[in-house]
């Protein structure tokens, strides 16, 4: 069954995509204060290479956080459950397209980084309150 919500996150991600694309991340390259990072991972049941646009609240030098939150839903977005299964990525950011290894935060990682995340922009937050479902952290390095 497809939901609207899926619908209009793969219309919004792709809209997006094509912009950071087209100007080399000139355009679509920050949202909400934080930089943009196009994820591609492999797909879980495809094995086609699959891609989105997401944020990252905390980046340390080449390590990247991105959050796993699909805004509250109490669902794992597809491109979590993609890379827990393959965690070679690829990651554009800042024009720079880079072969990284994904992996999710462990407890105590987590509750280092999501103060981190939180501060970075408060809708996390929300997200986790909207959700039974413990939000993932996925830390990806090279």
């Amino acid at each position: 069954m497809i939901r609207p919500k899926d619908v209009v996150a793969r219309i919004v991600t792709a809209v997006h995509e094509w912009a950071f694309k087209a100007t080399e991340g000139r355009v679509g390259g920050r949202a909400f204060g934080m930089p943009v990072v196009r994820l591609t991972t492999t797909g879980r049941k495809s094995g086609k290479p699959r891609s989105t646009m997401l944020t990252s609240p905390v980046h340390d030098g080449d390590t990247v956080v991105l959050v796993a939150s699909y805004g509250g839903d109490p669902r794992h977005p597809a491109w979590f459950l993609n890379l827990r299964d393959h965690p070679e990525v690829e990651v554009t950011m800042s024009g720079r397209t880079r072969k990284m290894q994904a992996r999710v935060a462990s407890a105590e990682e987590k509750a280092e980084l999501w103060p981190r995340v939180t501060k970075a922009y408060r809708g996390y937050a929300a997200y986790q309150k909207r959700t039974d479902r413990d939000i993932p952290l996925v830390i990806v390095e090279p």
